[in-house]
């Protein structure tokens, strides 16, 4: 059976914050973050708006897309999130009611890879004959959990959502490959307690989110080359058939160097970080959607996705586009 992606849809809140406004609060500017990162803006959400309020607008906007028949078959509801509302209620279960899905339903964390596990996980369940459509959400609230005192993270990340059916295609297209990894040696490096004060070897952790940025660099660099060989390799595939790159939108140099390593053109590469900054498990689907909305992407394209984050974890897989005209 091939499985792709059957439908999509996106979700950035109204508000903007510029690097010029985090000048009035923070020791920095507009200029040092923009050469450190890339990012010129970012969407913040609502004081009263969360996660789950993104998620139902991505799937609004997957509806006022293509229908509300695209929901016609979920039976499972995967929504991949760092900042879900709640442990528990799922906020794959409060998609699930407001939508009146006959489907079971989940949240999956992963880090900033967790939509890259959940299009994994939802292709291995469609393949497996346990469900027969999956909507698979990556929707993020990373303003609520940042010290705004804090410029090493701050300026880095903004709210979004994404989300998209994953289902049958047509013979030839879809999937092609999968690679998932992980490393917990270097959990420490990006981190945000829960119900512990600290992680397994001691090192503790706070409130908001902490991240030891020249680790997580060097260790995105690392992944972003290995992860994306191994995804084109187990494809099938050679690096110049690649037609487009969507990676995670979380630094422009990152990005950059994965470009010069696959020899691909900067006109094949999806580049937004710059007007949401790092949008976590929305990054990639947010990128899909805007790369679609600009012509960038056909029927037979071979696309590869890629991201890493916390964990420290990783994934990458390659797809050949198809959708219905």
């Amino acid at each position: 059976m091939n499985i792709g992606i059957l439908a999509l849809g996106t979700y950035a809140p109204e508000r903007v914050m510029t690097n010029h406004d985090f000048e009035k609060i923070l020791d920095t500017s507009d200029e040092w973050i923009v050469s450190r990162t890339g990012i010129r803006e970012r969407r913040l959400a609502a004081e009263g708006e969360f996660t789950s309020h993104l998620a139902f607008r991505a799937v609004e906007d997957l509806i006022r897309r293509h229908g509300r028949s695209a929901l016609e078959g979920v039976d499972l509801v995967i929504v991949a999130t760092n900042t879900p509302d709640a442990l528990f209620p799922a906020t794959a279960a409060l998609v699930q009611n407001r939508f009146g899905l006959n489907a079971g339903a989940y949240d999956l964390l992963a880090g900033c890879p967790g939509w890259g596990y959940a299009i994994a996980q939802a292709h291995a369940m469609v393949q497996s004959g346990l469900a027969r459509k999956v909507l698979t959400i990556g929707s993020e609230t990373l303003s609520k959990i940042l010290d705004y005192t804090d410029r090493s993270t701050a300026v880095l990340f903004g709210d979004g959502a994404g989300a998209a059916v994953i289902g049958p295609v047509p013979e030839g297209y879809g999937f092609k490959s999968f690679v998932l990894g992980a490393d917990g040696s270097g959990g420490k490096e990006l981190m945000l307690r829960c119900i512990a004060d600290k992680l397994p070897d001691g090192s503790p952790m706070g409130q908001y989110a902490y991240m030891n940025g020249r680790e997580v660099f060097k260790f995105a660099v690392r992944v972003m080359n290995t992860a994306t060989l191994e995804a084109i390799e187990k494809a099938g595939l050679q690096p110049e058939d690649i037609k487009y790159l969507i990676p995670h939108q979380a630094n422009a140099r990152i990005i950059e160097a994965a470009r010069e390593r696959l020899g691909l053109p900067p006109e094949q590469v999806w580049v937004n970080v710059d007007r949401y900054g790092n949008t976590s498990t929305a990054s990639m689907p947010i990128a899909l959607q805007e790369a679609l909305d600009a012509g960038q992407i056909h029927n037979g394209d071979h696309i590869l996705f890629v991201t890493f984050g916390a964990g420290l974890t990783w994934a990458a897989s390659v797809m050949t586009w198809w959708q219905p005209d």
